[in-house]
């Protein structure tokens, strides 16, 4: 049974409800807010059916929810048997968090209500990041979107940054030195962001956090289990188990980049990885080397003339790659489900993913049990809500791991 109510508040502040070991209470009160998250609205004797609690916790704990602004009445639901239903929501004004993606081509604000609706978004592009100019900009715009939100800026629970696990990977691909390799190799990027903040910082792998953002509002509803493929400048990924992200034993699984395309050559020399073919680098090297302008990878000029012959050798290539990974995955893991997703435009999406297909059918399933290819329904702002996500998740979500669904 819920404590006994606390005293009369400010309902412009949180009640703290923990990150780590959460009481029966809090428990209670994070699986109210998961039912409302995933069922948009519950009245009460549904949100009493669907988590198994009693109709007089249920009085209960949404009487304090909504004491803490975190869920709203909606208007009366007529026309059933019995009194009208009065169904109840999130408070899109309940809280607020701040994504960051910090990627090799570019970094990305967001900031989310509670119901994960981006409210703004700031993005800058670059060559590769300089630390002196980075590092400082990210609080900044930290500051500057908390700040924004005015009174409700107490409401803002956190920020969640996504990015590489090695930024200054494969620096001889990128045309970096070492000395540029090793800064951000060696750099822990989230105590960097929370020296300059006094915001909390959460941190995922990139590819990771856009899994989440997938997970929480995208496929995610619809399949228990899937591999997930991320195509940026670099391609990843991360992997779903029964509704959980699976992180691995060093967070990271589902790094598909690092894949080998082929067995250990005879001379010794290393075998390419997928990240040579399945990337948006790649394409960005073929378009520049017909003097076309790199940035094309990302929008929608990718398909039309004069970018279009590049994008389709690139698109064959890819594919291919793409296509080994997943049969890869799919022997070691059995999973009925792949969803793909990438920081292209959506025309460029879908013809990877045509492609793709085509491909994994003329692949050798014997002994294998082809899986079903999906396109990922959250597109190239992925990875920095998925990262805006984090906080959210630490605060309200009833799971360790990541957002459950209710029923």
């Amino acid at each position: 049974m819920p404590d006994a109510e606390a005293p009369a508040r400010s309902p412009d502040l949180l009640r703290p409800r923990g990150s780590n070991q959460v009481g029966m209470r809090q428990f209670n009160e994070r699986t109210v807010l998961q039912a409302l998250r995933v069922h948009t609205s519950l009245p009460k004797a549904d949100l009493a059916r669907l988590t198994g609690l009693s109709a007089q916790t249920i009085g209960l704990i949404t009487a304090r929810l909504e004491e803490d602004g975190l869920i709203v009445k909606q208007g009366r639901v007529r026309g059933r048997i019995g009194q009208p239903s009065v169904p109840l929501a999130l408070n899109p004004d309940g809280a607020f968090a701040i994504g960051i993606k910090v990627g090799r081509r570019g970094a990305e604000w967001l900031l989310i209500d509670f119901t994960a609706k981006v409210r703004e978004r700031h993005a800058i592009s670059y060559d590769f990041p300089d630390a002196d100019e980075l590092l400082p900009a990210i609080a900044q715009h930290i500051h500057r979107l908390r700040e924004g939100l005015g009174p409700l800026a107490v409401r803002n629970v956190g920020a969640g940054l996504a990015a590489p696990f090695q930024l200054g990977g494969w620096h001889r691909t990128l045309g970096l030195s070492k000395a540029q390799a090793d800064l951000w190799n060696q750099m822990d990027l989230a105590a960097e962001v929370r020296a300059r903040t006094e915001v909390p910082v959460s941190f995922a792998r990139d590819t990771v956090a856009a899994c989440v953002a997938e997970l929480v509002g995208g496929r995610g509803h619809d399949l228990k289990s899937f591999l997930y493929i991320f195509v940026d400048t670099f391609v990843g990924g991360g992997l779903v188990i029964n509704s959980h992200l699976h992180t691995g034993a060093h967070s990271n699984a589902g790094a598909l980049a690092s894949l080998p395309m082929q067995s250990v050559r005879a001379d010794g020399a290393l075998p390419p990885q997928v990240m040579a073919e399945a990337s948006l680098w790649e394409l960005e090297q073929r378009l520049q080397g017909e003097g076309l302008d790199p940035a094309a990878a990302y929008d929608d000029r990718a398909l039309q003339p004069p970018f279009a012959a590049a994008t389709q050798s690139w698109l064959g290539s890819a594919s291919l790659a793409l296509a080994h990974a997943i049969v890869s995955g799919t022997a070691v893991l059995d999973l009925a489900d792949v969803v793909m997703d990438g920081s292209m435009s959506r025309a460029l999406l879908q013809a990877l993913l045509e492609q793709t297909r085509a491909a994994l059918a003329q692949c050798n399933w014997e002994g294998l049990w082809p899986p079903q290819l999906h396109g990922g329904r959250v597109g190239a702002q992925a990875c920095a809500l998925g990262g805006a996500m984090l906080p959210l998740h630490a605060n309200f979500a009833p799971d360790h791991d990541v957002f459950l669904k209710a029923g």
